[in-house]
Protein backbone atom coordinates (compact mmCIF):
# COMPACT_ATOMS: atom_id res chain seq x y z
CA UNK A 1 0.00 0.00 0.00
CA UNK A 2 1.22 3.46 -0.51
CA UNK A 3 0.20 6.27 1.18
CA UNK A 4 1.03 10.24 0.50
CA UNK A 5 0.98 12.74 2.57
CA UNK A 6 0.90 16.38 1.97
CA UNK A 7 1.70 18.39 4.93
CA UNK A 8 3.90 17.53 7.95
CA UNK A 9 3.92 19.04 11.56
CA UNK A 10 0.76 17.77 14.00
CA UNK A 11 -1.57 15.79 11.79
CA UNK A 12 0.82 14.39 9.37
CA UNK A 13 3.96 13.84 10.69
CA UNK A 14 1.62 11.76 13.50
CA UNK A 15 -0.45 10.34 10.73
CA UNK A 16 2.82 9.14 9.29
CA UNK A 17 4.51 7.99 12.47
CA UNK A 18 1.44 5.64 13.50
CA UNK A 19 1.20 4.37 10.12
CA UNK A 20 4.93 2.89 9.90
CA UNK A 21 4.24 1.85 13.80
CA UNK A 22 1.05 -0.32 12.45
CA UNK A 23 1.84 -1.14 8.95
CA UNK A 24 5.80 -1.78 8.50
CA UNK A 25 5.24 -2.70 5.04
CA UNK A 26 3.35 0.68 3.52
CA UNK A 27 5.71 2.76 1.46
CA UNK A 28 4.78 6.29 3.00
CA UNK A 29 6.13 9.66 1.17
CA UNK A 30 5.28 13.15 2.75
CA UNK A 31 5.73 16.26 0.83
CA UNK A 32 6.12 19.12 3.12
CA UNK A 33 6.53 22.73 1.41
CA UNK A 34 8.61 24.62 4.56
CA UNK A 35 12.07 22.95 5.52
CA UNK A 36 10.52 21.46 8.87
CA UNK A 37 8.60 18.12 8.98
CA UNK A 38 7.63 18.31 12.54
CA UNK A 39 8.25 21.53 14.77
CA UNK A 40 6.45 23.28 17.92
CA UNK A 41 4.07 25.62 16.29
CA UNK A 42 2.87 26.59 19.94
CA UNK A 43 6.42 27.71 21.01
CA UNK A 44 6.92 29.81 17.95
CA UNK A 45 6.57 33.05 19.58
CA UNK A 46 8.77 32.18 23.21
CA UNK A 47 11.42 31.59 20.50
CA UNK A 48 10.29 35.17 19.79
CA UNK A 49 10.84 36.26 23.05
CA UNK A 50 14.16 34.12 24.21
CA UNK A 51 12.64 31.62 26.60
CA UNK A 52 13.74 29.42 23.76
CA UNK A 53 17.19 30.08 23.04
CA UNK A 54 18.36 27.59 20.48
CA UNK A 55 16.38 27.22 17.26
CA UNK A 56 16.47 23.82 17.41
CA UNK A 57 14.73 23.22 20.38
CA UNK A 58 12.02 24.10 17.95
CA UNK A 59 12.30 20.89 15.77
CA UNK A 60 10.94 18.29 17.06
CA UNK A 61 12.16 15.54 14.47
CA UNK A 62 14.37 16.10 11.60
CA UNK A 63 13.82 15.17 7.88
CA UNK A 64 16.51 13.40 8.23
CA UNK A 65 16.04 11.53 11.65
CA UNK A 66 12.16 11.20 10.41
CA UNK A 67 13.62 9.10 6.85
CA UNK A 68 16.41 7.12 9.85
CA UNK A 69 13.41 6.21 11.97
CA UNK A 70 10.49 5.11 10.51
CA UNK A 71 12.02 4.55 6.94
CA UNK A 72 9.49 7.17 5.46
CA UNK A 73 10.70 9.45 2.58
CA UNK A 74 9.84 12.85 3.64
CA UNK A 75 10.88 15.72 1.33
CA UNK A 76 10.85 19.41 2.43
CA UNK A 77 10.41 21.97 0.04
CA UNK A 78 8.17 20.50 -2.13
CA UNK A 79 4.63 21.75 -2.91
CA UNK A 80 1.72 19.74 -4.09
CA UNK A 81 0.00 21.69 -6.46
CA UNK A 82 -2.92 19.64 -7.56
CA UNK A 83 -4.74 16.26 -6.96
CA UNK A 84 -6.11 14.05 -9.16
CA UNK A 85 -8.62 11.67 -7.79
CA UNK A 86 -9.86 9.97 -10.50
CA UNK A 87 -6.17 9.32 -11.47
CA UNK A 88 -5.32 8.92 -7.61
CA UNK A 89 -2.01 11.23 -8.48
CA UNK A 90 -0.73 14.00 -6.74
CA UNK A 91 1.18 17.22 -8.61
CA UNK A 92 3.91 18.60 -6.77
CA UNK A 93 6.62 20.61 -7.26
CA UNK A 94 10.06 21.13 -5.98
CA UNK A 95 10.34 24.64 -4.29
CA UNK A 96 14.52 24.06 -4.98
CA UNK A 97 14.54 23.41 -8.56
CA UNK A 98 11.50 24.36 -10.11
CA UNK A 99 10.38 20.87 -11.49
CA UNK A 100 7.55 19.20 -11.20
CA UNK A 101 6.44 15.94 -11.50
CA UNK A 102 2.96 13.74 -10.08
CA UNK A 103 3.44 11.18 -7.88
CA UNK A 104 0.71 8.48 -7.47
CA UNK A 105 -1.16 7.20 -4.15
CA UNK A 106 -3.33 4.00 -2.66
CA UNK A 107 -4.15 6.64 0.02
CA UNK A 108 -3.79 10.50 0.42
CA UNK A 109 -3.62 12.37 3.75
CA UNK A 110 -4.05 16.13 3.52
CA UNK A 111 -2.47 17.65 6.44
CA UNK A 112 -2.58 21.40 5.34
CA UNK A 113 -3.27 23.44 7.89
CA UNK A 114 -4.20 26.81 8.16
CA UNK A 115 -3.14 30.26 7.16
CA UNK A 116 -3.12 33.57 8.13
CA UNK A 117 -5.72 36.21 7.52
CA UNK A 118 -4.49 38.68 5.51
CA UNK A 119 -7.05 41.44 4.91
CA UNK A 120 -7.04 43.27 1.25
CA UNK A 121 -6.04 46.30 3.25
CA UNK A 122 -3.80 48.99 2.42
CA UNK A 123 -0.28 48.98 2.75
CA UNK A 124 -1.10 45.22 3.62
CA UNK A 125 2.12 44.43 1.24
CA UNK A 126 4.88 45.99 3.99
CA UNK A 127 7.90 44.55 4.53
CA UNK A 128 7.41 45.54 8.14
CA UNK A 129 4.19 43.72 8.51
CA UNK A 130 4.90 40.12 9.98
CA UNK A 131 2.53 36.84 10.51
CA UNK A 132 3.44 33.97 12.80
CA UNK A 133 2.46 30.87 12.01
CA UNK A 134 5.96 28.98 10.31
CA UNK A 135 9.79 28.29 11.58
CA UNK A 136 10.50 30.70 8.89
CA UNK A 137 8.24 33.24 10.24
CA UNK A 138 9.86 33.21 13.88
CA UNK A 139 13.17 33.19 12.47
CA UNK A 140 12.63 36.26 10.17
CA UNK A 141 10.71 37.92 13.16
CA UNK A 142 13.38 37.23 15.50
CA UNK A 143 16.08 38.20 13.15
CA UNK A 144 14.10 41.58 13.24
CA UNK A 145 14.04 42.38 16.35
CA UNK A 146 17.94 41.30 17.15
CA UNK A 147 19.43 42.93 13.95
CA UNK A 148 17.19 45.65 14.08
CA UNK A 149 17.74 46.70 17.61
CA UNK A 150 13.89 47.74 17.97
CA UNK A 151 11.86 49.10 20.68
CA UNK A 152 8.59 49.47 19.52
CA UNK A 153 5.91 47.18 18.13
CA UNK A 154 1.82 46.72 17.31
CA UNK A 155 0.44 43.69 17.89
CA UNK A 156 -2.48 43.37 15.61
CA UNK A 157 -4.89 40.72 16.88
CA UNK A 158 -5.88 39.66 20.59
CA UNK A 159 -5.98 35.89 19.94
CA UNK A 160 -3.49 33.43 21.26
CA UNK A 161 -0.48 34.59 19.00
CA UNK A 162 -1.55 37.93 19.18
CA UNK A 163 -1.32 37.48 23.21
CA UNK A 164 1.44 35.01 23.30
CA UNK A 165 3.20 37.50 20.69
CA UNK A 166 2.29 40.55 22.83
CA UNK A 167 3.88 39.23 25.59
CA UNK A 168 7.27 37.54 24.00
CA UNK A 169 8.18 40.86 22.48
CA UNK A 170 7.14 42.96 25.72
CA UNK A 171 9.66 40.33 27.57
CA UNK A 172 12.19 41.69 25.26
CA UNK A 173 12.49 44.63 26.06
CA UNK A 174 10.19 46.37 23.38
CA UNK A 175 7.32 49.00 23.40
CA UNK A 176 4.21 47.01 22.76
CA UNK A 177 0.31 48.00 21.30
CA UNK A 178 -1.93 45.40 20.77
CA UNK A 179 -5.17 46.22 18.88
CA UNK A 180 -8.30 44.06 18.99
CA UNK A 181 -11.00 44.94 16.96
CA UNK A 182 -13.78 43.33 19.68
CA UNK A 183 -13.95 44.60 23.34
CA UNK A 184 -11.86 41.82 25.09
CA UNK A 185 -8.57 39.74 24.00
CA UNK A 186 -9.00 36.01 23.46
CA UNK A 187 -12.68 35.38 22.22
CA UNK A 188 -13.31 32.40 23.14
CA UNK A 189 -13.92 33.81 26.89
CA UNK A 190 -16.04 36.67 27.90
CA UNK A 191 -15.61 40.00 28.37
CA UNK A 192 -16.02 39.44 32.47
CA UNK A 193 -12.96 36.77 32.49
CA UNK A 194 -10.84 38.40 30.50
CA UNK A 195 -10.75 41.87 32.26
CA UNK A 196 -8.73 40.46 34.62
CA UNK A 197 -6.38 39.89 31.56
CA UNK A 198 -6.49 42.97 30.56
CA UNK A 199 -5.70 44.70 33.83
CA UNK A 200 -2.70 42.24 34.00
CA UNK A 201 -1.26 43.06 30.70
CA UNK A 202 -1.54 46.50 31.10
CA UNK A 203 0.05 46.36 34.32
CA UNK A 204 3.29 44.82 32.40
CA UNK A 205 3.49 47.42 30.03
CA UNK A 206 1.72 46.50 26.92
CA UNK A 207 -0.78 49.29 25.63
CA UNK A 208 -4.21 47.63 24.91
CA UNK A 209 -6.29 49.43 22.29
CA UNK A 210 -10.03 47.40 22.38
CA UNK A 211 -12.68 48.22 20.01
CA UNK A 212 -10.53 49.57 17.45
CA UNK A 213 -10.29 48.60 13.50
CA UNK A 214 -7.70 48.61 11.49
CA UNK A 215 -7.87 50.25 8.00
CA UNK A 216 -4.69 50.57 6.21
CA UNK A 217 -0.70 50.48 7.24
CA UNK A 218 1.54 53.44 6.15
CA UNK A 219 5.36 52.90 6.21
CA UNK A 220 7.05 56.09 7.92
CA UNK A 221 10.61 57.04 8.05
CA UNK A 222 10.85 55.49 11.92
CA UNK A 223 8.86 52.25 10.74
CA UNK A 224 5.08 51.82 10.23
CA UNK A 225 2.21 53.07 11.19
CA UNK A 226 -1.08 50.82 11.82
CA UNK A 227 -4.20 53.43 10.94
CA UNK A 228 -7.55 53.31 12.42
CA UNK A 229 -11.09 54.03 12.15
CA UNK A 230 -12.24 57.18 14.31
CA UNK A 231 -9.14 56.99 15.75
CA UNK A 232 -5.12 58.39 15.95
CA UNK A 233 -2.71 55.91 13.98
CA UNK A 234 -0.43 53.68 16.21
CA UNK A 235 2.93 53.45 15.08
CA UNK A 236 5.34 51.05 15.48
CA UNK A 237 9.14 49.64 14.25
CA UNK A 238 7.15 46.37 12.69
CA UNK A 239 3.79 45.26 13.23
CA UNK A 240 2.60 41.49 13.68
CA UNK A 241 -0.57 40.85 12.47
CA UNK A 242 -2.58 37.97 13.93
CA UNK A 243 -5.66 38.77 13.49
CA UNK A 244 -7.31 34.63 12.63
CA UNK A 245 -6.19 32.20 10.44
CA UNK A 246 -8.51 30.15 7.75
CA UNK A 247 -8.34 27.17 6.73
CA UNK A 248 -6.25 26.12 4.33
CA UNK A 249 -8.98 24.35 1.70
CA UNK A 250 -7.43 25.33 -1.44
CA UNK A 251 -6.15 21.95 -2.96
CA UNK A 252 -9.17 20.34 -1.67
CA UNK A 253 -11.77 22.60 -3.29
CA UNK A 254 -9.59 22.47 -6.33
CA UNK A 255 -10.01 18.67 -6.57
CA UNK A 256 -13.61 18.37 -5.76
CA UNK A 257 -13.66 17.48 -2.39
CA UNK A 258 -16.49 18.80 -0.43
CA UNK A 259 -15.91 21.65 2.26
CA UNK A 260 -17.95 22.40 5.48
CA UNK A 261 -17.74 25.14 7.74
CA UNK A 262 -15.62 28.15 7.17
CA UNK A 263 -14.41 26.53 3.81
CA UNK A 264 -12.63 23.99 6.16
CA UNK A 265 -12.47 20.43 4.45
CA UNK A 266 -15.50 18.24 5.38
CA UNK A 267 -14.76 14.94 7.13
CA UNK A 268 -15.91 11.85 8.92
CA UNK A 269 -15.37 10.25 11.83
CA UNK A 270 -12.43 8.26 10.02
CA UNK A 271 -11.38 11.76 9.07
CA UNK A 272 -12.24 10.35 5.70
CA UNK A 273 -13.07 13.49 3.10
CA UNK A 274 -15.97 12.82 0.61
CA UNK A 275 -13.53 10.91 -1.21
CA UNK A 276 -12.83 7.35 0.57
CA UNK A 277 -8.91 7.10 -0.34
CA UNK A 278 -8.47 10.71 0.88
CA UNK A 279 -7.99 11.68 4.48
CA UNK A 280 -7.88 14.83 6.04
CA UNK A 281 -6.66 15.94 9.73
CA UNK A 282 -5.37 19.33 11.47
CA UNK A 283 -6.46 22.89 11.23
CA UNK A 284 -7.80 22.60 8.10
CA UNK A 285 -10.77 20.34 8.57
CA UNK A 286 -14.15 20.71 10.03
CA UNK A 287 -15.20 18.67 13.38
CA UNK A 288 -17.87 17.97 15.41
CA UNK A 289 -17.80 20.33 18.90
CA UNK A 290 -18.46 17.87 21.67
CA UNK A 291 -20.65 20.54 23.52
CA UNK A 292 -23.21 21.54 20.48
CA UNK A 293 -22.39 18.52 18.01
CA UNK A 294 -22.40 21.02 15.49
CA UNK A 295 -19.34 21.18 13.28
CA UNK A 296 -16.93 23.48 13.73
CA UNK A 297 -13.03 24.43 13.20
CA UNK A 298 -10.92 24.18 16.36
CA UNK A 299 -7.36 24.68 15.04
CA UNK A 300 -5.14 23.07 18.14
CA UNK A 301 -2.56 20.63 18.60
CA UNK A 302 -4.19 18.03 20.36
CA UNK A 303 -6.64 17.66 18.29
CA UNK A 304 -4.57 17.81 15.47
CA UNK A 305 -2.29 14.93 16.91
CA UNK A 306 -5.34 12.69 17.40
CA UNK A 307 -6.65 13.36 13.77
CA UNK A 308 -4.10 12.30 12.34
CA UNK A 309 -3.77 8.99 14.79
CA UNK A 310 -6.89 7.77 13.62
CA UNK A 311 -6.63 8.56 10.16
CA UNK A 312 -3.67 6.26 10.01
CA UNK A 313 -5.74 3.68 11.87
CA UNK A 314 -8.25 4.21 9.51
CA UNK A 315 -5.79 3.32 6.84
CA UNK A 316 -4.08 0.39 8.32
CA UNK A 317 -7.73 -1.48 8.97
CA UNK A 318 -8.46 -0.30 12.55
CA UNK A 319 -11.81 1.02 13.55
CA UNK A 320 -10.58 4.02 15.50
CA UNK A 321 -13.44 7.30 15.14
CA UNK A 322 -12.86 10.93 16.18
CA UNK A 323 -15.46 11.98 18.85
CA UNK A 324 -14.96 16.06 18.28
CA UNK A 325 -13.53 18.17 20.77
CA UNK A 326 -14.46 21.08 22.84
CA UNK A 327 -11.73 23.47 22.06
CA UNK A 328 -10.22 22.93 25.89
CA UNK A 329 -6.90 25.67 25.75
CA UNK A 330 -4.77 26.85 28.68
CA UNK A 331 -2.78 30.14 27.89
CA UNK A 332 0.45 31.71 29.52
CA UNK A 333 0.26 35.56 29.96
CA UNK A 334 2.86 36.96 31.83
CA UNK A 335 2.76 35.43 35.10
CA UNK A 336 -1.17 34.48 34.84
CA UNK A 337 -2.69 31.65 33.36
CA UNK A 338 -5.47 31.90 31.22
CA UNK A 339 -7.47 28.15 30.81
CA UNK A 340 -11.14 27.49 28.88
CA UNK A 341 -13.19 24.33 27.65
CA UNK A 342 -16.29 24.29 25.97
CA UNK A 343 -18.89 27.35 25.15
CA UNK A 344 -18.69 30.54 26.49
CA UNK A 345 -21.70 32.73 27.79
CA UNK A 346 -21.90 34.52 24.85
CA UNK A 347 -22.39 31.74 22.49
CA UNK A 348 -24.39 29.73 24.91
CA UNK A 349 -27.05 33.12 24.42
CA UNK A 350 -26.84 32.83 20.23
CA UNK A 351 -27.91 29.30 20.61
CA UNK A 352 -30.55 29.74 22.90
CA UNK A 353 -29.38 27.59 25.29
CA UNK A 354 -31.31 27.87 28.91
CA UNK A 355 -28.25 27.83 31.15
CA UNK A 356 -27.23 29.29 34.79
CA UNK A 357 -23.62 29.72 36.02
CA UNK A 358 -21.40 30.33 38.91
CA UNK A 359 -18.41 32.72 39.26
CA UNK A 360 -16.65 31.93 42.36
CA UNK A 361 -13.02 32.77 43.41
CA UNK A 362 -10.62 30.50 45.36
CA UNK A 363 -7.43 29.93 46.50
CA UNK A 364 -4.87 28.12 44.70
CA UNK A 365 -3.97 26.18 47.30
CA UNK A 366 -5.04 26.32 51.21
CA UNK A 367 -5.03 29.74 52.05
CA UNK A 368 -3.16 29.16 55.54
CA UNK A 369 0.18 27.64 53.35
CA UNK A 370 1.92 30.33 51.99
CA UNK A 371 1.66 31.44 48.29
CA UNK A 372 -1.46 31.32 47.71
CA UNK A 373 -3.29 33.19 45.00
CA UNK A 374 -6.69 34.09 43.79
CA UNK A 375 -8.25 32.31 40.81
CA UNK A 376 -11.32 33.35 38.99
CA UNK A 377 -13.68 30.31 37.78
CA UNK A 378 -16.80 30.50 35.69
CA UNK A 379 -18.93 27.69 34.52
CA UNK A 380 -21.87 27.06 32.41
CA UNK A 381 -24.46 24.15 33.01
CA UNK A 382 -27.70 23.56 31.17
CA UNK A 383 -30.47 23.85 33.66
CA UNK A 384 -32.69 21.36 32.59
CA UNK A 385 -30.10 18.45 31.94
CA UNK A 386 -27.70 19.86 34.94
CA UNK A 387 -24.81 18.97 31.93
CA UNK A 388 -22.01 20.95 31.86
CA UNK A 389 -21.70 23.56 29.11
CA UNK A 390 -17.84 24.96 29.80
CA UNK A 391 -15.84 26.68 32.35
CA UNK A 392 -13.11 29.61 32.20
CA UNK A 393 -10.72 30.62 34.73
CA UNK A 394 -8.23 32.78 35.27
CA UNK A 395 -5.14 33.24 37.59
CA UNK A 396 -1.65 32.42 38.64
CA UNK A 397 -1.36 28.67 40.14
CA UNK A 398 -3.42 25.91 39.42
CA UNK A 399 -5.88 26.72 36.51
CA UNK A 400 -4.54 24.36 34.10
CA UNK A 401 -4.84 20.88 36.41
CA UNK A 402 -8.62 23.04 37.47
CA UNK A 403 -9.61 22.86 33.35
CA UNK A 404 -8.23 19.23 32.93
CA UNK A 405 -10.66 17.99 35.46
CA UNK A 406 -13.55 20.12 34.15
CA UNK A 407 -12.88 19.04 30.51
CA UNK A 408 -12.67 15.44 31.61
CA UNK A 409 -15.60 15.78 33.40
CA UNK A 410 -17.89 17.29 30.39
CA UNK A 411 -16.19 14.25 28.20
CA UNK A 412 -17.29 12.14 30.92
CA UNK A 413 -20.78 13.31 30.86
CA UNK A 414 -21.29 14.08 33.86
CA UNK A 415 -23.25 16.86 35.51
CA UNK A 416 -22.48 19.64 37.43
CA UNK A 417 -23.53 18.58 40.80
CA UNK A 418 -21.19 16.07 40.18
CA UNK A 419 -18.37 17.80 40.53
CA UNK A 420 -19.10 17.97 44.41
CA UNK A 421 -18.60 14.56 44.75
CA UNK A 422 -14.82 14.14 42.77
CA UNK A 423 -11.88 12.66 44.84
CA UNK A 424 -8.69 15.31 43.75
CA UNK A 425 -5.54 14.93 45.57
CA UNK A 426 -5.18 17.24 48.20
CA UNK A 427 -2.03 18.80 50.20
CA UNK A 428 -2.08 22.31 51.25
CA UNK A 429 0.67 23.21 49.29
CA UNK A 430 -1.26 22.08 45.95
CA UNK A 431 -5.43 22.59 46.80
CA UNK A 432 -7.66 23.08 49.61
CA UNK A 433 -9.48 20.11 51.07
CA UNK A 434 -12.28 21.04 49.04
CA UNK A 435 -10.51 21.72 45.26
CA UNK A 436 -11.92 25.16 43.86
CA UNK A 437 -13.53 22.09 41.31
CA UNK A 438 -15.24 20.82 44.54
CA UNK A 439 -16.27 24.14 45.01
CA UNK A 440 -18.23 25.15 41.50
CA UNK A 441 -20.35 21.85 42.22
CA UNK A 442 -21.51 22.94 45.76
CA UNK A 443 -22.38 26.50 44.19
CA UNK A 444 -23.72 24.87 41.52
CA UNK A 445 -26.07 22.70 43.91
CA UNK A 446 -27.26 25.30 45.64
CA UNK A 447 -28.74 27.06 42.67
CA UNK A 448 -30.11 24.01 41.55
CA UNK A 449 -31.91 23.22 44.73
CA UNK A 450 -33.25 26.84 45.47
CA UNK A 451 -30.59 27.25 48.44
CA UNK A 452 -29.74 30.45 47.42
CA UNK A 453 -30.84 32.91 43.92
CA UNK A 454 -28.05 35.14 42.66
CA UNK A 455 -27.84 38.08 40.40
CA UNK A 456 -24.92 39.05 38.02
CA UNK A 457 -22.87 41.65 37.04
CA UNK A 458 -25.09 42.20 34.09
CA UNK A 459 -28.14 42.81 36.27
CA UNK A 460 -26.41 45.64 38.94
CA UNK A 461 -28.03 48.65 35.91
CA UNK A 462 -31.39 47.55 35.97
CA UNK A 463 -30.87 47.02 40.10
CA UNK A 464 -33.73 49.77 41.47
CA UNK A 465 -32.04 52.58 43.32
CA UNK A 466 -34.95 54.15 44.60
CA UNK A 467 -35.19 52.12 48.14
CA UNK A 468 -37.83 49.55 46.97
CA UNK A 469 -35.58 46.90 47.24
CA UNK A 470 -32.01 46.72 49.62
CA UNK A 471 -28.65 46.52 48.26
CA UNK A 472 -26.42 44.90 50.83
CA UNK A 473 -22.72 44.90 51.51
CA UNK A 474 -21.82 42.59 54.09
CA UNK A 475 -17.83 42.68 54.24
CA UNK A 476 -15.70 44.20 56.61
CA UNK A 477 -15.82 48.15 57.71
CA UNK A 478 -12.23 48.02 56.31
CA UNK A 479 -13.42 46.41 53.40
CA UNK A 480 -16.41 48.25 52.68
CA UNK A 481 -14.47 51.59 53.36
CA UNK A 482 -11.64 50.58 50.73
CA UNK A 483 -14.58 51.06 47.74
CA UNK A 484 -18.49 49.49 47.46
CA UNK A 485 -20.79 48.86 44.14
CA UNK A 486 -22.90 51.44 43.10
CA UNK A 487 -25.89 51.52 45.25
CA UNK A 488 -24.85 49.00 47.75
CA UNK A 489 -25.01 52.06 50.82
CA UNK A 490 -26.55 49.49 53.28
CA UNK A 491 -23.62 47.79 55.01
CA UNK A 492 -23.64 45.41 57.89
CA UNK A 493 -20.91 42.96 57.96
CA UNK A 494 -21.93 39.30 57.62
CA UNK A 495 -20.70 38.63 61.39
CA UNK A 496 -22.91 41.25 62.73
CA UNK A 497 -25.78 40.58 60.92
CA UNK A 498 -28.11 38.35 63.15
CA UNK A 499 -27.96 41.24 65.77
CA UNK A 500 -29.14 43.35 63.14
CA UNK A 501 -31.73 41.86 61.36
CA UNK A 502 -33.83 44.90 62.69
CA UNK A 503 -32.64 46.89 60.36
CA UNK A 504 -33.82 45.56 57.04
CA UNK A 505 -37.41 45.53 55.83
CA UNK A 506 -38.80 41.98 54.89
CA UNK A 507 -40.89 43.51 52.83
CA UNK A 508 -38.13 44.19 50.52
CA UNK A 509 -35.83 41.81 48.29
CA UNK A 510 -32.30 41.55 49.33
CA UNK A 511 -29.35 42.16 47.06
CA UNK A 512 -26.22 40.70 48.66
CA UNK A 513 -22.67 41.24 47.93
CA UNK A 514 -19.14 40.32 49.75
CA UNK A 515 -15.93 40.01 48.05
CA UNK A 516 -15.94 36.84 46.35
CA UNK A 517 -19.54 35.51 46.90
CA UNK A 518 -19.04 33.15 49.69
CA UNK A 519 -19.69 35.32 52.68
CA UNK A 520 -22.89 36.85 50.72
CA UNK A 521 -23.92 33.45 50.60
CA UNK A 522 -24.01 32.70 54.02
CA UNK A 523 -25.73 35.87 54.86
CA UNK A 524 -28.34 34.90 52.26
CA UNK A 525 -29.13 31.79 53.91
CA UNK A 526 -29.38 33.71 57.64
CA UNK A 527 -32.10 35.94 55.79
CA UNK A 528 -33.72 33.35 53.88
CA UNK A 529 -34.43 31.76 57.18
CA UNK A 530 -35.59 34.62 58.74
CA UNK A 531 -38.16 35.49 56.34
CA UNK A 532 -36.35 37.41 53.72
CA UNK A 533 -36.12 37.02 50.13
CA UNK A 534 -32.53 37.16 49.14
CA UNK A 535 -30.08 37.21 45.79
CA UNK A 536 -26.29 36.71 46.17
CA UNK A 537 -23.88 38.75 43.96
CA UNK A 538 -21.97 35.93 41.38
CA UNK A 539 -18.51 36.28 41.70
CA UNK A 540 -18.17 38.58 44.34
CA UNK A 541 -16.82 42.50 44.76
CA UNK A 542 -13.76 41.41 43.32
CA UNK A 543 -14.97 40.43 40.07
CA UNK A 544 -17.22 43.47 40.31
CA UNK A 545 -13.88 45.45 40.49
CA UNK A 546 -12.20 44.36 37.75
CA UNK A 547 -15.12 44.26 35.44
CA UNK A 548 -15.87 47.42 36.12
CA UNK A 549 -12.62 49.24 37.15
CA UNK A 550 -9.68 47.56 36.14
CA UNK A 551 -7.80 45.71 38.89
CA UNK A 552 -8.40 43.44 41.16
CA UNK A 553 -7.00 41.80 44.31
CA UNK A 554 -4.11 38.73 43.39
CA UNK A 555 -3.15 37.65 46.98
CA UNK A 556 -4.97 35.37 49.23
CA UNK A 557 -5.66 37.54 52.51
CA UNK A 558 -7.91 36.50 55.45
CA UNK A 559 -9.36 33.38 53.59
CA UNK A 560 -9.16 34.90 50.76
CA UNK A 561 -11.30 37.51 51.52
CA UNK A 562 -14.12 35.02 51.94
Amino acid sequence: MKVVIIGGVAGGATAAARLRRLDEKAEITIFERSGYISYANCGLPYYVGGVIQNKKELTLQSPEGFRNRFRIRVNVHHEATEIHPDKKTVTVKNLDSGETFEESYDKLILSPGAQPVRPKLPGIDSKRIYTLRTVEDTFRIREAVENGKLKSAVVVGGGFIGVETAENLREMGLQVSLIQRSNHILPPVDYDIASFLHVHMREKGVRLLLEKNVTGFEETAEGISVLMENDSPVTGEIAILAIGVAPESGLAAKAGLKLGVKGSILVNEHMQTSNEDIYATGDAVSITNAVTGQKAVIALAGPANKQGRIAADHIAGLDSSYQGASGSSVLKIFDMTAAFTGLNEQTAKELGLAYDKVILSPASHASYYPGAKVMTMKLLFEKETERILGAQIVGFDGVDKRIDVIATAMQAGMKVTALKNLDLAYAPPYSSAKDPVNMAGFIAENLITGKVGQFYYEDLEALPKDGSVTLLDVRTDGEYGNGHAEGFETHIPVDDLRERLGELDREKTVYVMCQSGLRSYLACRILAQNGFDCRNFAGGYRFYDSVTHDRFDKECRTGCGL
